[in-house]
């Protein structure tokens, strides 16, 4: 069987937290060589006898550096999948204050959500229940910068949520 080179594995730190996505031939080296064990497999087999990972952990902790996610425009869109959040729709987008700034909203990841100008116009300086308006998803903070940019993977193994959400929904 071809294995599509575009491929990835979800790799954890020794304490399953999760740190990187990298190629299955990295994964595969990183498992020969005994740095990481084998968490999830997939259904695609190499040479008819090694099974590609999904998800695999280190063997030793590896100390990161600060690894919060520093709220910028660019992770809320990336969150909020470059969609308005209140009609679903993507294209020219803005950031609003679901609790406007005039009242005290804050610049924080509960607070703000990408907007279409259209809806923005319409909810101005309201709250948008005032303004007739539902969020399609409610405001949060992103557990790490990789969740961001796993969510932009086209396809992902289902099983890497398990990971991912472990302290949300």
């Amino acid at each position: 069987m071809d294995i599509d080179s575009g491929r990835k594995v979800l790799v954890l730190n020794a304490t399953f937290v999760p740190i990187n996505i990298c190629s299955w031939k990295r994964a595969i080296k990183l498992v020969y060589k005994g740095k990481a064990s084998v968490l999830e497999e997939g259904h695609i087999k190499i040479n008819g006898q090694y099974i590609l990972p999904l998800v695999v952990k280190l063997i030793n902790y590896v100390p990161l550096p600060f690894s919060g996610v520093v709220m910028t425009r660019k992770n809320v869109y990336l969150r909020d999948n470059y969609r308005c959040q209140y009609c679903g729709k993507g294209g020219t987008l803005t950031l609003d204050h679901v609790v406007p700034r005039s009242r005290n909203g804050e610049d924080e990841w509960g607070n703000v959500v990408t907007c279409c100008a259209r809806c923005n116009n319409h909810k101005g300086d309201r709250s948008p229940e005032e303004a007739g308006l539902k969020l399609k998803t409610a405001p949060y903070k992103p557990p790490s910068t990789l969740y961001l940019h796993m969510t932009r993977l086209s396809a992902k193994p289902r099983c890497w949520d398990d990971y991912f959400f472990k302290s949300r929904n």
